[in-house]
């Protein structure tokens, strides 16, 4: 799979290819932070498979988590691109980010402990309190 995508300005653009690792939805309340408060639904996308290719991001982690993750997003529009995990090989791809969101296609819902009542599963989508297998 071939995945392409940016920001709302266009200053920062990528290319993200390989088979998707997972496709999802999180309820963490992190998530809730970046997202405005809906799940933050994305794409993991193998780390050797994506790259930019216009611009580069700003970077964001906590100093007070460990185990924070970076957050990459664009320095003009703020638009937030990447997640990366400390030690997972892979880049997730906000879905509002790609040039073509119709590629999403999710599995799961993770991280359910932090649902929201107003937050929309769909019927009969696999759903985690956590990861899957934690």
């Amino acid at each position: 799979m071939r995945l392409e995508g940016g920001c709302y300005c266009g200053e920062v653009r990528y290319v993200a290819e390989g088979d998707p690792m997972m496709q999802a939805q999180c309820h963490c309340r992190e998530c809730q932070y970046i997202s405005g408060g809906a799940p933050n639904t994305f794409i993991a996308m193998p780390a050797a498979g994506f790259s930019y290719i216009a611009g580069q991001p700003k970077q964001f982690a906590r100093k007070d988590l460990e185990r924070a993750v970076t957050r990459e997003f664009c320095a003009r529009c703020g638009t937030h691109l990447v997640t990366k995990v400390p030690g997972l090989p892979a880049a997730i791809l906000k879905v509002g980010t790609l040039d073509e969101p119709a590629q999403f296609h999710p599995q799961m819902a993770i991280y359910t402990c932090d649902k929201q009542d107003f937050h929309a599963i769909p019927a009969g989508m696999a759903t985690f309190e956590k990861l899957p297998g934690h």
